[in-house]
């Protein structure tokens, strides 16, 4: 990897409103009453419902009424997108509110682009294509992994195709966001785990990357020292309310680095093991991680001995080795918080391989940011050392 440019041109898209801390859900409805809004869009899902009865309660002290659509069963497809949009046109809302993990974010973000019905859905997969968006939009994370509700980007399913897409524009960044740790304590063990290891291999893989600048280097390397030290602890005792805070904040750092660098080739092999068997994001990312970064290490040892360090492994000089036991240690970290196992443990078996590779060659805006290139012949390998 060469050495990196202070002067290369890079843009970052900035939120509006970034409240943070005990309470800061409570600025949600202050913004919007703000903007006017009296009809709230609110996105999430029946697992935070007494969360949505307190900011229903919020909302209507300011007069802005809510309908709640909370319909997603996992991770978004394209016909759950379609249900929410029409959904929101039908009630008539003014703006939109995303409560919930990175999906409910992700589907929020594209109702209020999509509102007015000037672009459709398969008009705007891809990048820089979404004309604007006319409704407000906040979101709230109950969970720290994404970082959706700082990123310009949004991923759906599409079913016919057994492959997540991506949206990617600047309009997709929302007005307000509320990082609010007493919202992610109820976390369940195995979601705060897949969702912190998800944020682990944002800011890993923004660091590592073709792509990579050193406006983005600091909130990569400061979110992964923060999940090296606070990620079992909060798996550990979802009430650490220190330790929830310290992962809300890794990944809202890790979702800034998405928007200017991005990820790489560990989210493009990922992509067809959530699409095809569903296996949860984070989960996907986990397994593949450590296969990744052993086929990338010869291309940036050093940018990897840095991550090491972050991770808390004392430098010894060889960067190659300390690389090394950086990985190691991202291995130990997933399974002392209860992720365990390959690919077959999630009923993935050799004979998908060929299909996941060639489906993986697919996510191109990804691969270009890896490393080192990746083949089909590559992909099939990590695969297979990873089931």
């Amino acid at each position: 990897m060469g050495a990196l440019s202070e002067t290369r041109p890079i843009s970052l898209w900035n939120v509006g409103g970034v409240h943070f801390g005990q309470g800061a859900v409570a600025q949600c409805p202050i913004g919007l009453a703000e903007r006017g809004c009296t009809r709230a869009f609110v996105v999430t899902t029946p697992h935070v419902s007494n969360l949505v009865a307190s900011l229903l309660a919020q909302l209507a002290e300011r007069g802005i009424a809510a309908e709640v659509w909370d319909r997603l069963a996992a991770e978004p497809t394209l016909t759950e997108f379609d249900d929410a949009l029409r959904t929101a046109r039908a009630c008539g809302a003014d703006c939109v509110i995303g409560l919930g993990g990175g999906s409910v974010m992700d589907v929020a973000k594209l109702v209020a682009a999509l509102f007015d019905g000037r672009q459709q859905i398969e008009d705007v997969i891809g990048v820089d294509r979404l004309a604007g968006r006319t409704l407000p939009l906040v979101c709230i994370p109950t969970t720290s992994g994404t970082g959706s509700e700082v990123t310009p980007i949004a991923i759906l399913e599409d079913e016919a195709d057994e492959l997540k897409k991506g949206t990617v524009s600047r309009h997709l960044v929302p007005d307000v966001a509320c990082l609010d740790p007493e919202l992610t304590v109820s976390m369940p063990r195995a979601v705060t785990a897949s969702t912190g290891l998800d944020a682990m291999t944002h800011c890993i893989e923004a660091f590592a990357n073709r792509f990579a600048h050193p406006i983005v280097d600091s909130f990569a390397l400061e979110g992964v020292r923060l999940i090296a030290a606070n990620l079992q602890r909060a798996c550990d005792d979802g009430g650490d309310l220190p330790a929830r805070a310290a992962m809300l904040r890794a990944s809202y750092y890790g979702g800034l680095c998405l928007g200017p660098v991005n990820t790489a080739a560990v989210h493009a092999l990922a992509y067809p093991l959530g699409g095809r068997f569903h296996v949860p994001h984070g989960i996907a990312n986990a397994i593949l991680l450590p296969h990744v970064l052993r086929f990338n290490l010869e291309a940036a040892p050093a940018r990897y001995a840095q991550i090491a360090a972050a991770l808390g492994v004392e430098r010894t000089g060889n960067d190659l080795r300390d690389a090394e036991t950086g990985i190691e240690r991202i291995e130990a970290l997933s399974r002392a918080c209860g992720v365990t196992g390959g690919m077959s443990a999630h009923g993935i078996s050799s004979n998908a391989i060929p299909h996941m590779a060639a489906a993986a060659m697919t996510v191109t805006r990804l691969l270009d940011r890896n490393l080192r290139v990746v083949t089909e012949e590559d992909a099939f390998r990590i695969y297979e050392a990873a089931l």
